[in-house]
């Protein structure tokens, strides 16, 4: 399974050609309550945001925590995942950048 691509929306020039707009993701900077796991065999970051966040739309929070986008939702076994406490200043952030 692939991450979607990191295109965003599509708007017309004045020309009334479409083009679209690349997704800026916000730093997640670190903060004390962070959690930090082991990955396992068969963790992805869809299944991490929906434990931890009961939304697995916001896989993009922990890749970008992790500075891992390789285009893949899955994560190799045995590294350390930081997981952010909290999702609101990066999902803030992040429609702040899209808007």
């Amino acid at each position: 399974m692939f991450l979607k691509s990191s295109v965003g929306k599509i708007k017309k020039t004045a020309n009334k050609k479409q083009i679209y707009e690349t997704i800026k993701y916000p730093v997640i900077n670190k903060q004390e309550n962070d959690i930090y796991i082991i990955s396992r065999d068969g963790d992805r970051f869809d299944l991490l945001a929906n434990q931890y966040y009961n939304d697995s739309s916001l896989w993009w929070v922990i890749a970008k925590a992790n500075n891992i986008f390789n285009g893949s939702i899955n994560i190799k076994q045995g590294i350390q995942i930081r997981i952010p406490y909290s999702p609101d200043n990066a999902i803030q952030s992040y429609i702040t950048l899209n808007s």
